[in-house]
């Protein structure tokens, strides 16, 4: 039976009242890339086993421990760093970055703390037909920026220690090169790959051409048209599409708490239009910012 569901935008984002079944909740997320589901209270428990019936569930992070109970949740708490005010797509850093994420709220703001994500299937359709030419067939740069989830020290949360911790696991995260525009596995639909967490330059371009093209996609892809917002009410699950998505959690809530827990799902290697495939580079200058 079809899922009812109230659209955020025309082509992106769905909200459901009740929780559909694994399967028709794993077809809604392809078609909408986004899936509030409203009034649903997710212990850690049930939100790991939300994931196992999606997909595999990877270790929280690859860089950060996760939760002592369940090594599949990242935690992400304000109050300890935990915030990420950037657009992003989850671990591009990796040859094999997460399909999808389930996130839930364990304490949100009473004002501020939503979450944007962006519709990169959309922002890709939308390219004139001479520039989707050109980017097909171009590969692109990822790398763990230093501290990219929590910031730095000087205006986060976290310790010096911690802080520094991160950055040392970091360095030994190689770069990664994935396809510019990646071909869904599943919907064989052509999305943008790049984003500005992560991102650091296209391969084969001068610096000057590769961050004016890279600020232009960035710029494209954040457009209003492309880009919904989500306002979180206690006992929110939020689901998306790791493949055709990029996010944003708005850092306007100053001191107030806002806590929040993702699991990822393992993912395969992106693919792009010309068939080219993700790897890790053994290039040492494109591990230099």
């Amino acid at each position: 039976m079809e899922t009812t569901f109230t659209p955020i935008t025309k082509e992106f984002g769905a909200v459901v009242h009740e929780f559909p079944n694994a399967s028709a909740l794993n077809d809604l997320l392809l078609d909408r890339l986004v899936v509030v589901i409203r009034g649903h209270h997710l212990n850690h428990a049930d939100q790991v086993a939300l994931a196992r019936s999606l997909g595999e569930p990877t270790p929280a992070h690859p860089v950060v421990p996760g939760h002592p109970d369940h090594p599949e949740i990242l935690e992400l708490d304000a109050g300890r760093g935990g915030k990420n005010a950037k657009w992003h797509t989850d671990v591009t850093f990796s040859p094999t970055p997460p399909a999808a994420s389930v996130l839930v709220a364990d304490e949100i703001p009473a004002a501020g703390g939503d979450t944007l994500w962006a519709d990169l299937r959309g922002s890709y359709a939308a390219l004139s037909p001479s520039l989707r030419e050109l980017v097909d067939g171009l590969e692109a740069v990822h790398r763990i920026s230093p501290l990219a989830y929590w910031g730095f020290p000087h205006d986060s949360a976290m310790s010096r220690d911690d802080a520094r911790a991160l950055l040392d696991a970091a360095a030994e995260v190689p770069p990664v090169i994935h396809p510019v525009v990646r071909v869904h596995p599943l919907t064989g639909q052509p999305a943008l790959f790049v984003n500005p967490g992560f991102t650091t330059r296209i391969v084969g371009l001068s610096e000057i051409e590769s961050d004016g093209l890279l600020r232009m996609l960035f710029a494209h892809m954040t457009q209003p048209e492309f880009v919904l917002r989500h306002r979180w009410e206690e006992d929110d699950v939020v689901l998306w599409d790791n493949r055709a998505t990029m996010h944003y959690a708005t850092d306007d809530y100053g001191d107030s708490a806002r806590r929040m827990r993702r699991v990822t799902l393992r993912g395969s290697v992106p693919v792009g239009p010309t068939g080219v495939e993700s790897r890790v580079s053994e290039d040492p200058f494109l591990a230099i910012s």
